[in-house]
């Protein structure tokens, strides 16, 4: 987590650009290492919603301006708003991005050229997919301010090892990226210079796949983690039906079959 100092008021917290049916949100608060306050997640709110209605979009990745990815949530704004209405609501509200994130039908990838920390961590574990700088570092590091990071343990806990969380959440320690890769917290890591370069290699391959199916596959993959075994079978085998049942499947299997290039509807 980070003290930030004072933020530029005019300035957007979050920047949106879309280009090749990807769309990157970015954390805008750079002199505040990306502290995550309720304007900027107000402002991912409203991104978000408008990129689920988007169907030209296929792929979301967040990144962070600046030297960190995001040093975790404001601590001067809620110092100076220490009250139960003002943290709950942050808290909720914080809660309910990272939910909807997970709802987004299009794949969402963290791009972390700096440090993670705290709520920074949680944004990364709750993304769908991560690459990382070998320069990039983790935390959840509220412990150290005698604040348990609580939430952020929420989709760190479900990324890696219950141990491996326990170590993170108990001790606040950093661990760097090739780490954080053995633990299952991000998928890829590369060199600063090459981060851009394998996050368009990552979202040029998802972009070659049927929207409705990863879209399918999202939700159903999502829903089932948190069943018990019996019932995620169940759910899984009515989504994989009505997937072989529809036209992507039948055009995948068919060109496979066939020996050609599948020629999606869609996309």
């Amino acid at each position: 987590m980070h003290a930030p100092g004072d933020s530029d008021l005019q300035a957007p917290h979050v920047l949106m650009r879309v280009e090749a049916q990807v769309a990157t949100l970015t954390l805008n608060r750079p002199r505040q290492y990306n502290a995550i306050s309720v304007a900027m997640l107000e402002e991912l709110q409203a991104a978000l919603q408008r990129i689920a209605a988007d169907t030209q979009i296929r792929a979301v990745v967040i990144a962070g301006a600046g030297a960190a990815f995001s040093g975790g949530h404001d601590l001067k704004e809620m110092m100076a708003n220490r009250n139960e209405q003002f943290i709950g609501g942050l808290f909720d509200l914080c809660s309910k991005v990272m939910l909807q994130i997970q709802r987004l039908p299009q794949p969402v990838i963290a791009r972390i050229h700096g440090i993670a920390t705290a709520a920074g961590c949680q944004l990364v574990a709750a993304c769908d997919l991560a690459v990382a700088a070998s320069v990039a570092r983790f935390a959840t590091s509220g412990i150290n301010f005698g604040l348990f990071c609580a939430t952020p343990g929420v989709p760190v806990s479900r990324n890696i090892s219950r141990k491996r969380a326990f170590e993170l959440l108990f001790t606040g320690e950093f661990i760097d990226a090739h780490k954080a890769l053995d633990w299952g917290l991000v998928n890829r890591v590369v060199a600063l210079e090459q981060l851009d370069q394998e996050i368009a290699a990552l979202t040029r391959g998802i972009k070659q796949k049927p929207a409705a199916v990863c879209a399918a596959g999202k939700r159903i993959f999502y829903e089932q983690l948190e069943l018990k075994l019996a019932h995620a079978y169940g759910i899984a085998s009515r989504s994989i039906t009505e997937n072989m049942l529809g036209e992507d499947a039948a055009e995948g299997v068919g060109a496979f079959i066939e020996k050609r290039r599948p020629e999606w509807k869609g996309r």
